[in-house]
């Protein structure tokens, strides 16, 4: 079935205009995935993607997904708290144009409404100005949570495309 989605490209040039959002609790923590684990990556995909039509790495085998949570200009970072997974986010660097991508973000269907989304946001955006970044981006759609959109331009990020596009969404 082709279905129109309108998809936005979202942008923030300085950690300055990052509107900051507070921690919800003191157990929950944010950290670097140091050795690559792609396993991981693939299961966040799946349980966040599932409810969101996240379907383009779905015909990955394992091989591909190792290659891509190999590259070295990819950062995964996850949200957790008491050892329980809460969310991720995948920063991939382009230190030949000094821009940092949003890959993917999202936090796990049990933990949204509880202010986790603004806070891994906050802090995704202020580890992608790191390595002399000069823009931090990433894009969404009509597909996304309701409330992504306004969670991007909540934190200080402005659109800086827009368009509609047909996807063949089974």
């Amino acid at each position: 079935m082709i279905t129109k989605v309108d998809r936005k490209y979202l942008e923030i040039k300085s950690p300055e205009e990052i509107n900051l959002s507070d921690k919800p609790n003191s157990k929950c923590k944010i950290e670097i995935k140091k050795d690559p684990d792609f396993q991981l990556n693939k299961f966040f995909y799946k349980q966040i993607g599932k409810s969101y039509r996240w379907i383009d790495r779905l015909v990955w085998d394992d091989g591909k997904w190792m290659n891509y949570t190999n590259n070295t200009n990819l950062e995964t970072y996850i949200l957790s708290e008491n050892e329980e997974l809460i969310g991720f986010f995948e920063l991939l660097f382009h230190p030949e144009t000094r821009k940092c991508e949003v890959a993917y973000f999202g936090i796990l269907d049990q933990y949204i409404g509880k202010k986790y989304g603004s806070y891994l946001l906050s802090e995704a955006l202020k580890l992608g100005f790191r390595n002399n970044t000069k823009k931090v981006w990433l894009h969404t759609c009509s597909l996304d949570h309701k409330h992504a959109l306004n969670n991007y331009l909540a934190r200080g990020m402005k659109i800086f495309k827009s368009e509609t596009i047909n996807l063949d969404i089974n």
